[in-house]
């Protein structure tokens, strides 16, 4: 369990108010040194005095410094309580530590000389013995307190410079790291445009001429050969078009607000998607069809484009591993998540078309994994099922929301 930590102003009024019952107690008990010509109270006024310093020995440490020694000095006469002693030590040592460097100074000249002055005087009017006992306690009142307070103060403005320098190295050290990612990022997007980008635009550039070609030998728009090219030329645009959309993702290290003409696809465009694979799958023996259940609503733009890349990578499968027959899409909105279930006929063995480096299925089984969904694919019977549970909401956002 751990312990209750008492606050700077609290534990300044524990040190007050024991110091105080301590000294009540001891002049109570007659446990100083008094004479009898002396009043059994006339020690408290300089307890109460050093006990309201103590209340103020963080806030005015020359206040409570000046004040007490004065109110030390005149417990010597009016009662030597330890009590009293005590307290005056510690308020020494507060005015080192909390107070400035040359409030330290000051302190160590006054300590040295109040040794030296009653050392001298005991010497002179007394014998050496008595001197040197005189030292010694002089020492551990006037000096002791005040070389605690300088060594306590030299550590721990040690410790907040090597804390201090630990947070710039941090500092430093993220900024590189940074900079590090920005020149990768900016690294990627040349590459991405320089190869992947100029590949695209020449397959859309070869489409659309064999395109045009095909019109003039007088081929109707219903010809095989003519839809195929439309296809060929339609998803080149298109993913040309989200290949621009990642190199400007990548090149964008400011932060602020996206571009429209960068608008991450969502299941918004589920449609276009569907359309196009069923254009594409009608030469192979494909129908592709969709059926959604609960309110779509509004989704957190990653899980939207983790949805439809999903579903985009599912359709892309089947059309290169499915047999003839009917996929079907479900979409399936709930309050909490997002269901996807797309279903396909299974070719097994040396009757799939095209072998995959299942890339897409590490990076499908990746984009529910960073949202906090879940996702599985495999063979089932005649069917190959993708599975993937995606929350409506980020899990980022529900935490922060929670705290």
């Amino acid at each position: 369990m751990r312990r209750p930590t008492l606050t700077p102003r609290q534990e300044d009024r524990a040190i007050a108010l024991f110091g105080l019952l301590g000294g009540l107690l001891l002049i109570a008990l007659k446990v100083y040194d008094h004479s009898s010509a002396i009043p059994r109270w006339a020690p408290v006024p300089t307890l109460l005095v050093m006990a309201a310093l103590e209340l103020v020995r963080r806030t005015r440490p020359v206040l409570t410094a000046t004040v007490g020694g004065f109110a030390f000095g005149a417990s010597i006469f009016t009662g030597a309580l330890l009590a009293t002693s005590l307290m005056y030590t510690d308020l020494l040592y507060a005015a080192v530590l909390y107070g400035t460097p040359r409030m330290s100074r000051i302190l160590h000249l006054t300590g040295a000389a109040s040794v030296l002055v009653l050392s001298t005087l005991v010497l002179v009017y007394s014998d050496a013995s008595n001197a040197v006992a005189v030292v010694v306690l002089s020492t551990l009142i006037y000096l002791a307190p005040v070389w605690t307070g300088d060594l306590v103060r030299k550590h721990r403005e040690e410790a907040d410079t090597q804390r201090l320098r630990a947070e710039q190295t941090a500092l430093l050290s993220e900024m590189d790291r940074r900079e590090a990612v920005s020149a990768e990022r900016a690294r990627m997007a040349r590459e991405l445009h320089d190869v992947v980008a100029n590949h695209l635009s020449a397959i859309a550039i070869h489409a659309t001429g064999a395109q045009s070609v095909a019109r003039r030998r007088h081929r109707p728009e219903d010809d095989p050969l003519v839809e195929a090219l439309g296809v060929i030329r339609e998803n080149s645009v298109q993913g040309l078009a989200e290949m621009r959309r990642m190199i400007g993702l990548l090149r964008d290290s400011g932060g602020g607000e996206a571009d429209e003409s960068y608008a991450a696809p969502d299941l918004q465009a589920v449609d276009a998607l569907l359309a196009k694979a069923r254009a594409a799958g009608q030469d192979v023996g494909l129908d592709f069809e969709l059926t959604e259940s609960g309110e779509r609503g509004e989704l957190a733009v990653p899980v939207g484009l983790a949805a439809y890349r999903i579903v985009q990578e599912s359709l892309t499968n089947a059309l290169k591993h499915a047999g003839p027959g009917r996929v079907l899409v479900r979409l399936d909105y709930r309050p909490e998540e997002l269901r996807i279930a797309v279903d396909s006929p299974y070719r097994r063995g040396a009757g799939q078309e095209l072998p995959g480096a299942r890339a897409g299925m590490v990076g499908m089984r990746e984009r529910a994994g960073l949202l906090g969904g879940s996702f599985a694919a495999g063979p089932e019977g005649d069917c190959w099922e993708v599975r993937a549970v995606l929350p409506r909401a980020l899990v980022t956002e529900t935490k922060e929301g929670r705290a």
